[in-house]
């Protein structure tokens, strides 16, 4: 269903898109971190591992993130794939970043592990397991994959929750031509399909501009206003992602 969003808005946010989406943007932001690696697949394993720690204040988790860098010596498709991850991540109950523990650390890493030990990357898991290129399907595959295996909160499901970070991550690995996205994943899953990264921020924004009435962040919600950025970048509606942070900044 339309918004029936006006001609100044759209024109306001698809400057607001131009401006912000530069290289730029990836200083400060998790990322930053998926432009410190050259091989695709070191580039698609740190900015899954960044988007699964990518909640709370960034001075916290981007230290955290930057570790897992360092120890796999900025090859981390190989330090998982090898199994070095298990020396130099201890599998106990010590925290590694708020609600997260080495074990659940470690639970994720072994699940990435199967991944790219049978696929042998996590775009061709995702490809094999969401083969109509919906960004939907690809987020469950993503989401169920690991629930299966007992890791439980850390890659949201679409559907039942808003699944900001697993929708940041697709942004990140499908929009191409992009200083900042990688488009990784452009060739099996549809970039029409995705969906805004929700939070409260976003959702603050959003309802400034008018472009939804909701007060609460749901997965309805996230649908809707997904739906307004489609009438305003019709191929491309997660660049709406960029004109929001610029539309937040400019205030």
């Amino acid at each position: 269903m339309e918004t029936m969003i006006s001609d100044e808005i759209k024109r306001l946010l698809r400057s607001l898109a131009d401006r912000y989406e530069t290289s730029d943007f990836i200083v400060g932001d998790p990322s930053w971190f998926m432009h410190q690696v050259s091989d695709p697949a070191d580039q698609e394993m740190i900015a899954f591992l960044a988007s699964v720690l990518s909640y709370g204040r960034r001075d916290l988790f981007l230290p955290k993130i930057q570790r897992l860098l360092d120890l796999s010596g900025n090859h981390p498709a190989q330090w998982i794939r090898s199994g070095a991850y298990t020396a130099d991540i201890p599998d106990d109950t010590a925290c590694y970043y708020r609600l997260y523990n080495n074990h659940m650390m470690r639970a994720l890493m072994d699940g990435l592990h199967d991944i790219v030990v049978h696929y042998p990357t996590i775009g061709d898991y995702v490809r094999v397991s969401a083969p109509g290129g919906n960004a939907v399907d690809a987020l469950a595959a993503l989401s169920g994959f690991f629930y299966a295996r007992g890791v439980k909160g850390m890659v949201p499901a679409p559907r039942t929750s808003v699944a900001k970070r697993p929708c940041m991550f697709l942004r990140w690995m499908v929009r191409s031509s992009s200083p900042v996205d990688l488009g990784l994943w452009a060739s099996f899953v549809d970039r029409r399909t995705l969906l805004i990264p929700m939070d409260t921020h976003v959702l603050q924004e959003a309802r400034n501009l008018g472009l939804i009435a909701s007060k609460t962040a749901s997965w309805s919600t996230v649908v809707r206003l997904s739906e307004a950025m489609r009438e305003v970048f019709p191929d491309d509606p997660a660049r709406g992602d960029f004109a929001l942070f610029g539309y937040g900044v400019n205030k």
